[in-house]
């Protein structure tokens, strides 16, 4: 995003906070408000010129804030609309990224409704286990295939995670396999991070020869956090291909202290 929009994005993220956390029952505004949010750009999506009158930077604020009243007016909730005449106000740099900060507040609204019913740690998980299945799994294929109707990806994937996860890992796992910013699998790894950063927390993804415990793993963040000077979120997964030790990853920089990365080193060496 150009810095108009990123600044206009964290005044309506300030915004929406205050509104769900405020409210008297903050995880159903939170799920409503986030699916509304959703629908309004599906709506957006389908009508180009309304998607460019909602943003139009040379517009009055009141012109673009009234044309969201009279659109949505009746059509999503009090708080739904509020936060979309909220954004309408703000200057954003393009229509387009007037859209993709609508997607992030979504995504906000929902994480914020995990974190108000104690489950936010768990969407971070599930969400984290989700995108390595699909990393591995052949029905990653369909779902990053641009041809595919996104209803047919969406139903497609509710079936899989039917009853093994929660209410709001299903409904943004659903969303984003419907308009995938980058692809399924980053921008799920991209949930991951907000949630993590909505804890105060970096995640390292952490890959070894054998299972970490409990313990291990928690020896293991309070280190990385001493390295980092931050705290840390550590999601695991086990390869036998390393052979021993393991690799980590937080952010772009890797640490190889794995077997199979030291033998590959070592050949390197005497070639």
């Amino acid at each position: 995003m150009h810095a108009a929009s990123r600044e206009a994005l964290a005044q309506v993220e300030s915004y929406l906070d205050n509104l769900v956390q405020g409210s008297d029952n903050t995880v159903a505004v939170s799920a409503q408000t986030g699916t509304e949010l959703f629908d309004v750009v599906d709506a957006l999506d389908s009508d180009r010129g309304l998607r460019v009158a909602v943003a139009e930077a040379a517009a009055e604020p009141e012109q673009r804030t009234g044309l969201i009243q009279a659109v949505f007016g009746g059509k999503v909730s009090d708080s739904t609309l509020s936060v979309l005449r909220e954004a309408a106000h703000r200057t954003w740099s393009t229509p387009r990224e007037f859209r993709t900060g609508l997607v992030s507040l979504g995504r906000r609204a929902l994480l914020r409704g995990a974190e108000s019913q104690g489950q936010l740690g768990q969407v971070e998980d599930e969400l984290f286990r989700l995108s390595r299945l699909l990393d591995r799994e052949e029905l990653t294929q369909l779902l990053s295939d641009k041809t595919t109707d996104a209803q047919r990806k969406r139903g497609l994937l509710a079936s899989v995670l039917y009853g093994k996860v929660s209410m709001f890992t299903e409904a943004l796992a659903l969303q984003v396999i419907g308009r995938p910013e980058h692809n399924p699998i980053d921008d799920i790894a991209n949930l991951v991070d907000r949630a993590a950063a909505l804890q105060g927390r970096s995640v390292a993804q952490v890959v070894t020869a054998e299972e970490l415990n409990e313990g291990q793993q928690a020896a293991l963040a309070d280190k990385l956090g001493r390295i980092y000077g931050r705290a840390m979120s550590i999601h695991s997964e086990v390869d036998p291909s390393l052979l021993g030790g393991m690799t980590i990853r937080v952010d772009d920089e890797i640490i190889d202290g794995s077997t199979a990365g030291k033998l590959a080193r070592l050949r390197a060496n005497l070639v």
